[in-house]
């Protein structure tokens, strides 16, 4: 029987993984509380329906940084999509163009940008999607700057820069293994410059002053994904982000930090409509992506299932991934009396005592 569910894909995924590449893609950092923690978090926010509401079908499509995708999902950049499948990021692009959504890409992708964006653009037959670029800013401007113009270049909309990372997460899981290399003949090709593929470094030097830098040398729109306070979402907005992305990196950095759905809501609060709010970390559910649009997101994205569908069954298993999501989202919307995710609402929410403070109404 195919899986009926993302649970059920990653089941499926494990068994045909390499063991050392499946830890790779499901391993957080340290003690793997906070990968533990995303997940969990979704089933302690309750949905208290509202029903004859009349709404009909619900239509999906939200608007996103100038974009119309098909729903409110995103696929979130994930490093190494040749380990899961020998088209990597080229299956991926095609399958999220056809379900009319935006894939972010990994700089650190086994595919170069151009034949991602390429393999999108074709899918898409006119749509107007096309993926984003995520970026860690380097030590080596210079270098950052080309590659920012190639991804400019080739077409890329907006670029999505990984702030949670002044320095790499301890990931026991690999090195248990000793996963510390990709294989022979994969590469992060999207590092390459002359021939040479650069080593990609994290530097605790990296501040506000980049993102200012940033502004100055690309015209795509700047998202800032791996924002948890509130005062560093405020930050973001006075410093000309387009748009953030609540996410603790999927638990792979620092460890012990809350479940992102947990520190959604105060952010959302700080930014207070100013610019759009996504988030990602441990959705699994359809269910799962209407309480983060209660709580105030725009989208959300998703990056382990993914993986899961690619490793699965290529392009066609990512398909399934997608269209299991959208079919949940539309289901949990109906259910739930809403005709669009922009219908809604915390008040749709039970939520856990650490939330009601800061997302009132709730329900006692």
């Amino acid at each position: 029987m195919p899986p009926l569910s993302l649970r059920e894909f990653e089941e499926e995924a494990r068994g045909r993984l390499d063991p050392a590449v499946y830890d790779y893609f499901a391993g957080g950092a340290d003690d793997e509380v906070t990968l533990r923690a995303n997940e969990a978090a979704f089933s302690r926010v309750g949905l208290v329906p509202r029903v004859l509401c009349g709404s009909g079908r619900p239509e999906l499509g939200v608007a996103v940084l100038g974009s119309r995708i098909s729903m409110p999902v995103l696929i979130a950049p994930t490093a190494f999509h040749g380990l899961a499948h020998p088209e990597g990021e080229r299956a991926t692009a095609r399958a999220a163009a056809a379900a009319g959504t935006i894939m972010i890409l990994s700089m650190a992708a086994t595919v170069p940008v151009e034949e991602v964006v390429s393999e999108a653009r074709n899918t898409a037959q006119g749509a107007e999607i096309s993926p984003w670029f995520q970026l860690y800013i380097q030590p080596d401007l210079q270098f950052t700057e080309a590659v920012i113009h190639r991804a400019e270049a080739a077409g890329c909309t907006a670029l999505v820069v990984t702030v949670d990372s002044p320095a790499f997460g301890r990931r026991e899981r690999d090195l248990r293994n000793g996963f510390l290399d990709l294989p022979t003949g994969m590469c992060c090709e999207n590092l390459r410059e002359g021939g040479i593929v650069r080593q990609l470094v994290f530097s605790p030097e990296f501040s506000w002053n980049h993102i200012d830098w940033l502004a100055k040398v690309t015209s795509l729109k700047i998202v800032l994904k791996g924002i948890l306070h509130p005062e560093d979402a405020r930050l973001a907005v006075s410093h000309g982000a387009d748009a953030i992305i609540v996410s603790n990196h999927g638990g792979r950095q620092l460890d012990t930090v809350p479940a992102t759905i947990d520190l959604l809501p105060a952010i959302v609060d700080a930014v207070d409509g100013r610019i759009p709010v996504l988030m990602d970390g441990g959705i699994r559910r359809g269910s799962d992506v209407v309480k983060a649009l209660a709580l105030g997101a725009t989208a959300v994205a998703i990056g382990r299932p993914v993986i899961w569908g690619l490793s699965t069954g290529g392009e066609p298993g990512v398909t399934q991934v997608l269209e299991m999501l959208r079919s949940e989202i539309d289901r949990t919307l109906a259910l739930c009396g809403c005709g669009c995710p922009g219908d809604a609402s915390r008040e749709l929410l039970r939520l856990p005592r650490n939330l009601e403070d800061r997302c009132l109404p709730s329900l006692s």
